[in-house]
């Protein structure tokens, strides 16, 4: 028979055992356009590089998979070109920030949330916890030294506004958490330090901003 020593030693390892395991290795997988692959600054700059690091720093075994975002995406180019990762990556997180190019090329905004709708609808299938989605809003590109060439004499800030609605909108019906980076990116029109210099895009201290936003929200879905 256990000695009551024993007994205690065993009660405590296995406390510790429980108490201690490591987490879960978490396989995350960004899905965008430039404002993902992060244009204007460098791979290691990018917000999901730095939602990584800082997911790992607190402790989740996180691996960015890959960031297979490009520029000029639309919702249609992210269902024929990035869907089809969610096959190969298997991941257990996604963020999804997309629609400004559908807006510049004139796409209406039914189609986009269309598109929106069903990318949402095939990662949700994908992913082992259908909650495990961060939707981000779209930028107001219109405050930057060039956006207005990307207008075709529209309101930028209404128009991406009207997108945003849509994607706040399923974010809400679906119960996912949102990240709204719109009134963040305001502040690019009166701070040089934020925007890249093709005097579009935003720099890599923008993008870090955005990244202080997401990982809180990162960090409570994985928890």
């Amino acid at each position: 028979m256990l000695t009551k020593t024993a007994c205690l030693l065993f009660l405590l390892y296995a406390l510790f055992s429980f108490t201690w395991q490591p987490s879960k290795p978490v396989r995350y997988l960004p899905l965008g356009d430039s404002y993902t692959i992060c244009t204007g600054a460098t791979a290691q700059e990018s917000w999901p590089q730095l939602l990584t690091a800082h997911l790992n720093s607190n402790h989740f075994a996180c691996t960015l998979t890959d960031n297979p975002a490009r520029n000029g995406f639309t919702t249609q180019n992210l269902i024929d070109r990035e869907l089809p990762l969610l096959k190969t990556w298997k991941p257990d997180l996604i963020t999804l920030l997309i629609g400004v190019n559908d807006w510049v090329q004139g796409i209406p905004k039914e189609t986009f949330h269309k598109n929106l709708a069903y990318i949402l609808d095939e990662v949700q299938k994908a992913l082992p916890d259908k909650k495990h989605i961060i939707l981000i809003t779209i930028p107001d590109f219109g405050v930057t030294p060039t956006g207005k060439q990307y207008s075709n004499g529209r309101n930028i800030s209404q128009g991406i506004s009207e997108f945003n609605l849509l994607i706040k909108e399923e974010a809400k019906q679906r119960g996912l958490p949102l990240v709204d980076i719109f009134d963040l990116t305001k502040k690019m029109g009166g701070d040089a330090a934020l925007i890249a210099k093709d005097g579009l895009h935003p720099s890599a201290k923008e993008y870090a901003l955005w990244e202080e936003l997401i990982l809180p929200e990162a960090v409570k879905l994985l928890k």
